[in-house]
């Protein structure tokens, strides 16, 4: 037996024990309903090189070596009220190089607390802007339902009075080009004498090297709190085409008196969609009401704020509940939790012990990665982007659509999975979309059945997948164990039996 049939069998059974775990579930609650004062602590199991002793009171105590004894465990969070109605989106679909259609992907994803009837597009050029936005996905995510156009009078100009009529929600955007305070002005201006509106978010980019006095930054804000609407104020640098969530963040007033805080630095730099997600997030989130912030990328991985957000992450926060936190409790309440352990446990660094760990023995550790690297190719003929549009039209309507969706689900699996560090840096996403394609075309098949008024026992349908995905998962979990039994007589590494990690039947999760 090869080490390469190895590697294959093992991604293959944590790909179904993946797939088998995927049951995304809303993150936001009304007010009403906000239990904000959860108690209980989340706890991820994970193998170390501690001593069993010192490991678990490192895991039960100490927020530095385990960022889980800090955090509570994801818990439903508050929207902002009246996220329903009309939207207005200014700022955006005026480039000839790109669509923006995440940010309105993102004001109407379902699993969002937006409500809105109708998201209207304000832009330069109606005609331009309908090419861009009428795209199949726009039409499969429903977005095509609630899009509309407005045009402005001129290039760069913001909406007239009657454009904003009947308009509940404003998201702004604009490049500051060192005008950023009375362009922010001029918004709240608008935004005042709009009996409709009831909220505003204003995102301003490109403001890397302004020099903004500290009295016009309070000025600009109390221009915007002066409209009597709930409002945010996002400052961003120069925005880079990127995927969002690639790099960490942090964040600052931008109404502080220090002007190190509340500017940004010549060079500085933002992802687009990272800066559409956290426009959209503050919009949506009771945090992010009323707030003035300034974000910046955190290039450091071993920054305060680094270690907070990738904690959050792998313990299941989705990111509206990261946002959330961050601008909850953030990085001042986690490094008071540090500063505190340090205080009552002083010399805990010097009593770290270590052992070996059969799993992380170099010899093995370079068999299996080129394993992985022989099998690489296997996964990558089996599915190819190309090859499955050109399948698509071979196929009828329905199946068309449903593999549509299941893409889709797809793509949003691996990003969020992506995010927490639950799928190996290496694997591309065409790769994780064949190892869970089962399930996305399970919940394609749900949704087009929604969509277009069929019958959707959704919860029988699940359980009755999620029992055959286990049969599925416990049998390969089964071959492999056997199969790296094997792998180790040959090598002459002794037997495993008492070295391999249970595998408890009743975590299904795991």
């Amino acid at each position: 037996m090869k080490l390469s049939s190895l590697s294959l069998t093992v991604f293959a059974a944590t790909a179904a024990s993946v797939a088998y775990s995927f049951a995304p579930s809303r993150a936001f609650v009304r007010q009403a309903q906000q239990n904000q004062n959860s108690n209980s602590v989340l706890y991820i199991s994970s193998w170390g090189k501690t001593e069993p002793e010192e490991k678990t009171f490192l895991q039960s105590n100490n927020p530095e070596t385990n960022i889980q004894s800090y955090l509570t465990e994801p818990d439903l969070i508050t929207e902002r009220e009246h996220l329903d109605g009309v939207c207005l989106v200014s700022g955006f679909v005026n480039a000839k190089e790109r669509t923006d259609q995440f940010v309105f992907d993102l004001l109407n994803y379902e699993e969002n607390a937006f409500d809105f009837s109708q998201i209207v597009a304000f832009v330069d050029d109606e005609k331009f802007a309908k090419k861009r936005l009428l795209s199949r996905s726009a039409r499969y995510t429903g977005l095509l339902n609630k899009l509309a156009f407005k045009e402005a009078a001129a290039a760069g100009a913001l909406p007239v009075p009657s454009q904003l009529e009947g308009v509940k929600s404003w998201l702004a955007s604009f490049e500051s080009n060192n005008d950023l305070v009375a362009q922010v002005k001029a918004i709240a201006a608008l935004a005042k004498d709009a009996p409709d509106l009831k909220n505003i978010s204003v995102m301003v980019s490109n403001a890397n090297g302004d020099v903004i006095p500290a009295a016009d930054r309070t000025a600009a804000i109390e221009a915007l709190k002066d409209t009597g609407k709930e409002y945010t104020l996002l400052v961003v640098g120069k925005l880079e085409d990127r995927d969002e969530g690639k790099r960490y963040y942090t964040l600052k007033d931008f109404g502080s008196d220090n002007d190190e805080e509340a500017l940004l630095p010549e060079k500085s730099v933002f992802s687009r969609e990272e800066a559409m997600r956290m426009a959209t997030e503050t919009l949506q989130l009771e945090a992010g009401v009323n707030k003035a912030l300034v974000f910046s990328e955190v290039k450091d991985t071993n920054s305060t704020e680094a270690k907070l957000i990738k904690g959050l992450r792998e313990a299941g926060y989705v990111r509206p509940q990261e946002i959330d936190h961050m601008l909850r409790d953030g990085v001042a309440n986690y490094q008071k939790e540090l500063d505190e352990f340090d205080e009552k446990n002083p010399n805990w660094r010097e009593g770290l012990k270590t052992t070996e760990a059969w799993w992380e023995d170099p010899k093995f550790l370079d068999q299996l990665r080129e394993a992985e690297q022989r099998e690489r190719g296997v996964f990558a003929d089996k599915f190819d982007a190309d090859a499955h549009e050109e399948a698509l039209e071979e196929k009828d309507e329905r199946t068309i659509e449903i593999e549509t969706i299941a893409t889709e689900w797809a793509k949003r699996e691996f990003f969020a999975k992506s995010m927490a560090g639950t799928v190996d840096e290496e694997t591309t996403q065409e790769e994780f979309i064949e190892s869970v394609w089962d399930r996305a075309l399970f919940e394609g098949d749900i949704k087009y059945r929604q969509i277009h008024g069929e019958d959707a026992d959704v919860e029988a349908e699940l359980l009755d997948f999620k029992a055959q995905q286990e049969r599925k998962q416990q049998a390969m979990l089964q071959k492999a164990k056997q199969e790296l039994q094997d792998v180790f007589d040959e090598e002459d590494l002794g037997g495993i039996d008492d070295k391999l990690p249970i595998i408890d039947d009743d975590e299904d999760d795991e």
